[in-house]
C-alpha cells in the first residue's frame, strides 16, 4: 500500500508532523511526504491514503498574504528564533486544492495550531477535511490538531502523538482479520 502526505509549512512544525505521521504509517504503507509545491503536478490521490495538513492562521487554512507576512517577520526578526521552512512561500493548500481533480479513495486531515480551545484558535484541519470531502475522498479519521506554544514550538509529545495518529490511520487501511 502507498500513502501520500501533503503539507504546507511555514516554520517547519507542520513538516515535522507530516514526517512523524509517515513514520507511523510505515508499518502498513509506503509513505511519501511532499510539500504542496512538490505535490503540484502529481496525483497524490493515486494512493491508498492521502493525508493533508497545514498550519492554522486566523481560524483556518492560511492565505498567501498571511504567510508572506509570517515569513517576512521571521526573516526581519531573527531574535524570535523562527526559521522559515524550506518549502514555505509556495502556492499553499488553497491553490493546491483549487487545482486538484475529483478523486475517490481514503483521506485524513491535520493541522498545527496554537495551544488552546479550538473555538478561540481555529482549526485548519476542519477546512482541509471539508475540501477533501468536496473532492470525493472519504475521511478515515476525525481531523487532528498538533499543538504549538506561544513561541511557535511544538509542544512536548506532539511528534509522538503524530506517529501514533499515523499508526491509527494505517489501521484504517488494513482489513480486519
Amino acid at each position: 500500500m502507498k500513502a501520500a502526505i501533503v503539507y504546507e509549512s511555514l516554520y517547519g512544525n507542520t513538516h515535522a508532523v507530516a514526517d512523524a505521521i509517515a513514520q507511523g504509517l510505515q508499518e502498513v504503507a509506503e509513505p511519501l511526504v511532499m510539500s504542496v509545491d512538490e505535490a503540484a503536478g502529481t496525483d497524490p490521490t493515486a494512493t491508498n491514503l492521502l493525508v493533508v495538513g497545514g498550519p492554522t492562521h486566523i481560524h483556518g487554512m492560511s492565505r498567501r498574504p498571511m504567510w508572506e507576512l509570517a515569513v517576512k517577520d521571521a526573516l526581519e526578526h531573527p531574535e524570535k528564533g523562527l526559521v522559515p521552512d524550506a518549502a514555505a512561500g509556495g502556492q499553499g493548500l488553497r491553490a493546491w486544492f483549487d487545482a486538484l481533480d475529483k478523486a475517490t479513495g481514503k483521506a485524513a486531515a491535520f493541522d498545527t495550531r496554537l495551544e488552546g480551545n479550538k473555538l478561540l484558535t481555529g482549526q485548519a484541519s476542519k477546512g482541509i477535511a471539508k475540501r477533501l470531502k468536496q473532492h470525493g475522498l472519504e475521511l478515515v479519521a476525525e481531523p487532528a490538531s498538533f499543538l504549538v506554544d506561544a513561541t511557535n514550538q511544538l509542544l512536548p509529545g506532539e511528534l509522538d502523538r503524530a506517529r501514533e495518529w499515523g499508526r491509527t490511520l494505517g489501521a484504517a487501511l488494513t482489513p480486519a482479520p
